[in-house]
């Protein structure tokens, strides 16, 4: 296998930069470029060493005054020979060095190369490996404590206890196939496997549903803000956010289609949903924005009902089956009647920025929807709902064949479930799968 070499640290100057090699050959080709003490073919492994860039042939030319770090296999990140090269962050150094290594016989690594090797060689499985894609790209505390459950095996052990006890009643069913001549021969206990079906179909049942919240933690919690025309609902939009997202007129109407952002609060990301004002309309376009709004309350988890404080006969919209919050908007232009009135609700001015009190029930909302998710195993990955799904399918049909069906066919409801398990954790794959995965990943991990 050839060795590969990246630059490993985000595109452009900084103060440091890494470039990473990985292969049978790393050691041995940095020590080319590397002038230092010692050579690092006789260095010890996870040991770090300071020395100067060189050409690799011609040695006058210095490039740099770098930190090496040595990682010998299998007792690095991809289970090869590592090396680590940390210097100035200049992106002439950068890809200076970077075509020095190219010179001395590195190949330039394609996007996750690293980790796809980390995976073939078994560092990690799949779902460990995809997760460290989640890792880098959190935005969030709670995506990041999501993505970091995950990588140190929460979804893999998991599905690896499920497979091994599938894997157990399967080989009995099989093993009486073997012997399908003595019809009074029976290794596989039907009640155990009624009850274990049970068991398994309960909690893949338990993990497609943690789907709709993961989803939500990693792409962020939809949050729907409703209410009639003019009430200020672009301005609230425009003040969580920090900028100019949305226009922002006393002309009614003025929102015909629903504006997205997201933010990050108290450690939750949210995906905030500025809706058209709900109003009694012939425009039909102005219609179909409000019906929008409706189908946006439909998905949101969360619904911010802005209410203009100044209209005395401005009405409250019921909001069933999700939390909601209501705010009383234009407190700066409400008079000492309108804020005796509304002394005991969230009363704001979304015109000078009073987000504080929306922002903290906004928060304590999320910690309710997300904390029993993030203390367990949730489910954020499109692919892995899809291959459990499957498997859910497949275990009912054994629940339902248990009693009526022969062992052929158990035996494949059973294998079906089996593979779909696998696919979560890459037991069982093809290689265009692993290469849709990883050339999803940045280039140096």
């Amino acid at each position: 296998m050839k060795t590969i070499a990246a630059i490993s640290t985000p595109f452009g100057s900084g103060g440091i930069a890494v470039i990473r090699i990985s292969g049978e050959q790393a050691i041995s080709i940095a020590d080319k470029v590397f002038v230092g003490k010692t050579y690092l073919q006789s260095a010890q492994g996870n040991s770090v060493h300071y020395g100067e860039i060189h050409h690799p042939t011609r040695h006058k030319d210095v490039l740099d005054e770098v930190l090496v770090s040595i990682f010998r296999a299998p007792h690095s990140f991809t289970g090869e020979d590592m090396v680590e090269i940390s210097c100035h962050g200049s992106t002439y150094i950068q890809q200076t060095l970077l075509q020095w290594l190219v010179d001395a016989g590195c190949t330039l690594a394609q996007a996750g190369e690293f980790t796809q090797r980390a995976f073939l060689n078994g560092k990690m499985d799949l779902a460990e490996a995809e997760a460290v894609a989640d890792l880098i790209a959190a935005r969030s505390k709670a995506e990041k404590d999501l993505a970091f459950n995950q990588l140190r095996g929460g979804i893999s052990s998991e599905l690896t206890t499920l497979r091994e006890q599938l894997l157990h009643f399967t080989s009995l069913i099989e093993l009486e196939l073997d012997f399908a001549d003595h019809e009074d021969l029976q290794f596989a206990d039907r009640t155990q496997l009624h009850q274990l079906a049970d068991t398994i179909e309960h909690r893949l049942q338990q993990l497609t549903d943690s789907f709709q919240t993961g989803n939500a933690i990693r792409n962020g919690i939809p949050v729907a803000i409703v209410g009639a025309t003019n009430a200020g609902k672009s301005t609230l939009l425009n003040a969580l956010v920090g900028e100019e997202r949305a226009i922002v007129s006393d002309i009614h109407g003025t929102t015909r289609d629903t504006i997205e952002d997201t933010i990050s609060i108290g450690g939750h990301l949210f995906r905030l949903i500025d809706t058209a004002g709900i109003r009694n309309t012939t425009d039909t376009i102005e219609q179909m924005g409000i019906s929008r709004s409706k189908q946006a309350v439909e998905k949101a988890a969360i619904v911010l009902h802005v209410i203009d404080g100044t209209q005395d006969n401005e009405e409250t919209m019921t909001i069933d089956g999700k939390p909601s919050i209501t705010i009383y908007n234009k407190a700066d232009k409400m008079t000492s009647i309108q804020r005796q009135r509304h002394q005991t609700d969230l009363c704001i001015s979304a015109k000078q920025g009073e987000t504080a009190e929306i922002q903290k029930r906004l928060t304590e909302i999320a910690q309710q929807l997300t904390g029993a998710a993030l203390d367990g195993i949730c489910i954020s990955n499109a692919r892995h709902y899809e291959a459990l799904k499957r498997a859910l399918e497949a275990i009912r049909r054994v629940q339902k064949g248990l009693n009526n069906v022969s062992g052929e066919f158990l035996s494949m409801d059973l294998q079906d479930c089996l593979n779909a398990l696998g696919e979560v954790t890459g037991q069982i794959t093809s290689q265009e799968v692993l290469n849709n995965i990883f050339s999803k990943f940045c280039i140096g991990k």
